[in-house]
């Protein structure tokens, strides 16, 4: 008798009657970590790190993983927050990722329906990314026990989404690559319900993010501002030209603007002054001419000032577009799962801030929404374009691999999105709740990857031969490009020696709610 090999993906193979008890372990072992899950998500919540700041963050979950077998590559990228945690052997290569910045400006005590920050000005998670990762590290460790016990093959790859909120990092990622050899990702983002992406999304939007530096000439502002040459009029010019070709750009585009350097002082002729621009489209091509337009009007407010200008790209994004395979595949994981238990104090607190927030009083999700069906291309005759809308960078992801995002229900529904409203929930039972349960679709999801291998099969059809057949992936990334790993370091050294005080010590407090001394479900 000769043994014969078969390959990984056929020994990993399973009954369906298998399979689904295996998923009643997992969310059982899943509900087994909750506490694991209260105190990752609360931890993360108090370290409140802006983009390419997320050094405790970054240093705990590491430490985490480490700790659990897995195999950590630190600095990925160029970017010295960013990790990959890599456990397991052979296929299929699954990656698992979520965001871990947060919002400036959005500091809020959790479970409080109402304006009260920690800490006045600083940042906070006000977009919920303290609990993604957390969510992935428990569904991780769920499914590295079962892959132990059933002698399953396949590799899992934890990383971290870094500057999310500046779209800084995943396209340097897809550069370094990060994603060469693996099969599938699974992403993991807060919402307000259990969803999964599937195809192009009706209102997702790229962006090139793009910083101008205007150099001009000193001088006293009323002794001799002839002498003078304003950087600041040329930022102004510039702002001034935007929001008048407003009129006259596709609806969808969205272009915004902030000043982070108008000069010295009032009497003092101002020598440099810098814009940062951020230009949202529905496409590279579009993207690319928003770009384009900038650049010219950059040039125009030079030469009207007797300026200079200079300009660095600190972050992009391409539009998403998900695999309709894996979606269908999780969505139901998502139906098997269920929404989770809300208590009455989870009800109250939603509807307190949706109160607040004077938006309609619904309370936390009760119902499942169906699984949005792919949108076929416009033909844009018309030249109009989509409606706009958001931008992430796992955008950039899911056009070199297969690519789900899952929303799960950690947020409360009606908040405007980076926000201190938005970090209300996040480090209360209602995130925990949510986190718990996508992780028990996350993993389901994985094992179903891992023992079923004509869905990567399915997967990597539809990525080639529907999603890429007409549509090539071109990075915004030019050869110079580096990641801007200075941004928000000064803000961060101005907050973080007072936001060191209110960091989770689990040691000493159950949970984070307990250590600010707030009763949950009652407020003033």
């Amino acid at each position: 008798m000769f043994a014969i090999a078969l390959p990984a993906s056929a020994q990993n193979q399973m009954t369906p009657e298998r399979a689904a008890s295996i998923k009643a372990d997992l969310a059982g072992q899943i509900d087994g970590m909750k506490k694991q899950a209260q105190v990752m998500s609360d931890t993360v919540f108090s370290f409140g790190e802006l983009g390419f700041q997320e050094f405790e963050t970054s240093k705990y979950l590491t430490g985490l993983l480490e700790k659990e077998g897995f195999k950590i590559e630190r600095g990925v990228a160029g970017i010295p927050t960013a990790f990959v945690a890599t456990w397991g052997q052979g296929k299929p290569v699954i990656a698992l990722g979520s965001d871990i910045d947060d919002i400036p400006q959005a500091s809020q005590k959790p479970g409080i329906p109402y304006h009260a920050p920690m800490i006045e000005g600083a940042p906070g998670h006000g977009e919920g990314h303290n609990s993604g990762m957390p969510l992935n590290i428990i569904a991780a460790l769920a499914v590295k026990k079962v892959m132990e016990r059933e002698h399953l093959t396949g590799t899992l790859k934890l990383w971290p989404g870094i500057a999310e909120e500046l779209l800084g990092a995943k396209a340097f990622y897809v550069r370094a690559g990060l994603f060469k050899d693996v099969d599938i990702v699974l992403f993991a983002h807060v919402g307000d319900n259990l969803r999964v992406t599937s195809g192009a999304g009706d209102r997702t939007t790229g962006l090139v993010s793009v910083e101008y530096t205007f150099k001009g000439e000193t001088a006293h502002a009323a002794g001799a501002p002839w002498r003078g040459r304003s950087a600041l009029d040329a930022v102004e010019l510039m702002d001034v030209g935007w929001n008048f070709r407003r009129e006259h750009i596709r609806v969808g585009s969205r272009v915004h603007y902030v000043i982070t350097n108008g000069g010295d002082q009032p009497n003092v002729v101002p020598s440099n002054a810098t814009v940062w621009y951020y230009y949202r489209e529905a496409d590279y091509q579009h993207i690319m001419n928003l770009w384009k337009i900038g650049d010219d009007m950059a040039q125009a407010a030079a030469l009207m000032t007797g300026t200079t200008v200079t300009s660095r790209l600190l972050g992009a994004a391409w539009p998403g577009h998900f695999s309709v395979p894996i979606a269908e595949d999780m969505y139901e994981n998502i139906t098997k799962v269920g929404l989770p238990q809300w208590s009455e104090q989870d009800q109250a607190l939603a509807k307190a801030l949706q109160r607040d927030l004077k938006v309609p009083e619904r309370g936390l999700a009760m119902k499942i929404p169906d699984l949005k069906k792919p949108q076929p291309p416009s033909d844009d005759d018309d030249g109009v374009g989509g409606v706009g809308g958001g931008s992430d960078d796992i955008g950039d992801i899911s056009w070199v691999v297969p690519t789900v995002t899952l929303n799960y229900p950690s947020n409360i529904p009606g908040g405007p999105g980076h926000n201190w409203a938005n970090a209300i929930s996040m480090a209360t039972p209602i995130a925990h709740k949510g986190v718990v349960a996508g992780a028990k679709v996350q993993a389901m999801t994985i094992l179903d990857i891992l023992t079923r291998p004509e869905l990567v099969d399915k997967a990597w059809d539809y990525f080639r031969n529907v999603q890429t057949k007409n549509t090539k992936y071109q990075t915004f990334l030019r050869p110079d490009d580096k990641p801007a790993i200075w941004l928000n370091q000064k803000t961060m050294e101005i907050y973080r020696p007072q936001m060191k005080a209110l960091y989770y010590d689990p040691s000493k407090y159950d949970t984070y709610l307990d250590q600010l001394g707030i009763k949950y479900g009652e407020w003033k």
